[in-house]
């Protein structure tokens, strides 16, 4: 029998709807390492040890597996549908058919409503699942406060129409957020970035706090099982930096916890992925015990390397330098805005 964590034990997050959350949760994307079978099995193994929040996405290609999960949690009386919290997201192509998309993944996960549904990327370049980082698509373009908004008034009329109950935003930077967060009627709930401690990304953090938006992290270990494609020489190990190795050694814990106990400590919310019970165990219990002392999160804190994962250069249109014209790094939208 596998370890049960206790609910009362778990840590919630207020949205900015007075909704709750829990402060951790598991994400679904198998990195392309993984079948839609080994997911979803890890997702039935998450359910029965105490996991509540699931990120799933529809180019992740295995709602429907995922779904089927769902409903024999339910079906067997696990958990009730209410005592989950379910995210998903609209795909590139879907942008101007955001409800069809919308729909079809609430069917394929048989739960009804999505609890939070994100725009997973803010322009509608579209990318062949799997696709080699040299790709490009000749129809993509830079981002279009236009072309974005048209999505997100989509989105809002889905909260009308009881189809989600929140709206997310996902890689967006500081100077899209300011375009567009003044035309909103509904707030964002939450924005789902890269965070991990060699890339903390202190600014957006800082800024989605004070605009009451929830930073979700992904990637919170450093993703050292991420694609082939998304690898670089350049890249840093989070989890090999002597600082975090030290750290982990004091609490008698592997790293990949200690960058979880930091990462729900600063204020954002981790969905860390593993289809090993181990270890999807350990990632949600080392919330409910043995933080780490304000000296280890300051100590954490100087790891900040800039080191950016998902540099995106599948998304990049003609006329673009590289993939740091994705980000915004000078401080205005490149390419367009308009």
């Amino acid at each position: 029998m596998s370890e049960i964590i206790s609910q009362d034990l778990i840590p919630v997050i207020k949205l900015n709807s007075g909704a709750m959350i829990p402060a951790i949760g598991m994400g679904t994307f198998g990195s392309d390492r993984f079948s839609a079978e080994e997911v979803s099995a890890a997702v039935s193994g998450a359910i029965v040890c105490g996991y509540r929040l699931f990120d799933c996405a529809a180019c992740y290609g295995n709602e429907d597996r995922i779904g089927q999960v769902f409903q024999d949690a339910f079906q067997k009386g696990i958990v009730k549908r209410e005592d989950l919290f379910i995210m998903t997201k609209v795909w590139n192509d879907m942008h101007r058919h955001v409800e069809e998309a919308c729909k079809k993944s609430i069917a394929d996960l048989q739960c009804g409503y999505a609890d939070m549904y994100f725009i997973h990327w803010p322009f509608p370049n579209y990318h062949a699942p799997g696709c080699t980082v040299d790709s490009r698509n000749p129809d993509s373009r830079p981002f279009s406060v236009e072309e974005f908004m048209d999505t997100y008034r989509q989105c809002e009329a889905l909260v009308k129409k009881g189809l989600i109950r929140h709206i997310g935003i996902s890689n967006m930077t500081i100077p899209k957020l300011e375009a567009v967060l003044p035309l909103m009627e509904i707030r964002p709930a939450a924005c789902e970035i890269e965070l991990h401690p060699c890339f903390q990304q202190q600014e957006i953090f800082d800024y989605l706090r004070s605009h009451d938006i929830l930073p979700i992290g992904y990637m919170p270990m450093g993703s050292p099982k991420r694609p082939e494609r998304d690898i670089c020489p350049e890249d840093i190990a989070d989890l090999q930096m002597p600082e975090m190795v030290e750290i982990a050694a004091a609490h008698g814990v592997h790293p990949a916890l200690v960058s979880l106990k930091w990462a729900h400590q600063r204020g954002q919310l981790p969905i860390p992925f593993s289809v090993h019970e181990r270890n999807y165990i350990s990632n949600l219990k080392c919330l409910t015990e043995d933080p780490l002392t304000e000296e280890e999160m300051a100590k954490i804190a100087t790891l900040e390397r800039g080191n950016r994962l998902v540099k995106g250069q599948v998304f990049l249109w003609e006329g673009a330098a590289d993939w740091h014209d994705l980000w915004d790094e000078d401080g205005v939208i490149v390419g367009g805005g308009k």
